[in-house]
């Protein structure tokens, strides 16, 4: 009885093709490696991801749930036609990018989660989300929705995205906005960077373990570090904060 009603439950996946690895020297000089992974390798992002869910700032809390909830669905064969990459630098787990294909020529891109920050590690990993929708599932349109300020000027803004407000995305319903291939080509040159095939001893080290982000994000020592809160883009509430926080240790 349980073995059929799995049957039931469990989405039938369409083939989809691989994603190819490959490498970049990111700012920092460090090369990094963007991999497809597996669904014996999630648990092992799952650890590093947890962490994340108490981070208020730029809204990682939000961010970090849901990539949770995506990567155990997709574990547990309870989401259809996901896929997930990883950026690695040494091993180190720097971020992770995840979407699903709607059909044959709509994607849906969900979550872009950096665990480094200030080499655009994030960024490079959503080109490379993008560039497996439309070069490898040659998708013609890939929706997406923003979270956070930061979000929406890295997608939205710098990749100039179309509005498709008609259009419900699955994050819970928000207005969805859209990369098309023109726009992909337009932005192609510019955004879009790496090289392949990985050098084998590269991709072996990536392959070998996910090993823990170094420096993942971190509350704020000082609310006014935050430039962004979860009440208003200004700092206002912040400073309020901060001077509710200063009066009760004067006390």
């Amino acid at each position: 009885m349980s073995v059929d009603l799995e049957k039931i439950l469990r989405p039938v996946d369409h083939e989809m093709p691989p994603f190819p690895p490959k490498h970049m020297t990111i700012a920092s000089g460090e090369e990094m490696v963007i991999r497809q992974v597996t669904r014996d390798e999630i648990p092992d992002i799952l650890i590093h991801v947890a962490p994340l869910m108490s981070v208020e700032r730029d809204f990682y809390d939000v961010v970090a749930a849901r990539v949770y909830a995506e990567l155990l669905a997709y574990y547990r064969h309870r989401m259809q036609d996901e896929y997930v990459l990883v950026a690695q630098i040494d091993g180190e787990l720097c971020a992770v990018v995840n979407g699903r294909m709607v059909d044959n020529d709509t994607g849906m891109s969900l979550h872009t989660l950096a665990l480094r920050r200030g080499l655009r590690i994030g960024a490079h990993a959503f080109a490379a989300k993008m560039e497996y929708h439309m070069d490898i599932l040659g998708h013609k349109e890939v929706l997406i929705v923003a979270e956070s300020p930061i979000g929406f000027r890295r997608w939205m803004i710098e990749y100039k995205l179309e509005k498709r407000f008609e259009i419900p995305h699955e994050l819970g319903g928000p207005p969805s906005w859209a990369l098309t291939s023109e726009i992909f080509e337009k932005a192609r040159g510019t955004l879009v960077i790496g090289r392949r095939p990985v050098p084998d001893a590269l991709l072996a080290k990536a392959m070998e373990a996910i090993l823990p982000p170094s420096d993942p994000p971190t509350p704020p020592e000082d609310l006014l570090a935050a430039t962004r809160s979860k009440y208003d883009p200004t700092g206002t509430a912040l400073i309020l904060q901060r001077w509710m926080q200063q009066e009760k240790e004067d006390k």
